[in-house]
């Protein structure tokens, strides 16, 4: 077992999954109570990655963290080295690749909620982040622990953005799905074997505590056959 590369693995997994719920659970708020025209356009752009092969997202986003464009060049202006082949390019092309795994989980949740209890809330003076913050988020809570589920599974078993934006550096941005691909490639099928059980256990392991209780399955599986 490549211990490094499950460090790598688990530590993106963590910090792509908190980035995502701080990012997806006020984006699902705006999808749900909005009436702009621009919703429609904003939930096919949250998910179009489960719909692109993964290496024409992580060529696009290898593209958009090198030098050849002006968020790349700023970068390398700050900080001295490009975005692609680091960690932290790893945790971006990452929490795009899992976005739509935590919005429609939680716009799933949040949807389900009766409207009168957020017309209630509205009626009383509750602004958007009260209602939000006291109603929405205390009521889909399960919702929420769903999409954090998904997204960290999700993103242990990524591959194709993962090496497409990260290479394969040990230590850095090499995770347990490119070690396998790596053991492979060098005919060491025991440890590919060992490793891959590694991601099924894993993947089982979240899916029992995904579906264990009964209420969370409406949302997530909600939210899964709205793509």
């Amino acid at each position: 077992m490549d211990l490094e590369a499950l460090s790598v693995t688990f530590r993106l997994a963590a910090i792509t999954t908190a980035i995502l719920l701080v990012i997806a659970i006020p984006l699902a708020y705006w999808i749900v109570s909005t009436r702009s025209r621009l919703r429609a356009i904003v939930e096919a752009i949250t998910t179009l990655p489960i719909l692109l092969p993964p290496t024409v997202l992580g060529f696009y986003l290898l593209v958009l963290l090198g030098q050849r464009t002006a968020f790349g060049r700023i970068w390398i202006h700050l900080t001295g080295h490009t975005l692609a082949f680091t960690f932290t390019g790893l945790v971006i092309g990452s929490a795009i690749y899992s976005l739509p795994f935590a919005v429609q989980p939680i716009v799933a949740g949040f949807s389900s909620i009766d409207i009168a209890l957020v017309e209630q809330a509205r009626l009383l003076g509750a602004s958007r982040w009260r209602i939000l913050r006291s109603v929405l988020v205390p009521l889909s809570a399960r919702s929420i622990a769903a999409a954090a589920l998904l997204c960290f599974t999700h993103t242990i078993g990524e591959f194709g953005v993962v090496l497409m934006v990260g290479g394969d550096i040990p230590g850095a941005t090499r995770t347990l799905s490119i070690a396998i691909y790596d053991q492979v490639q060098d005919f060491a099928y025991a440890d590919a074997n060992r490793t891959a059980l590694v991601l099924v256990a894993i993947s089982v392991t979240a899916l029992i505590l995904l579906y264990a209780r009964r209420g969370a399955y409406p949302a997530a599986t909600a939210g899964a056959r709205h793509d």
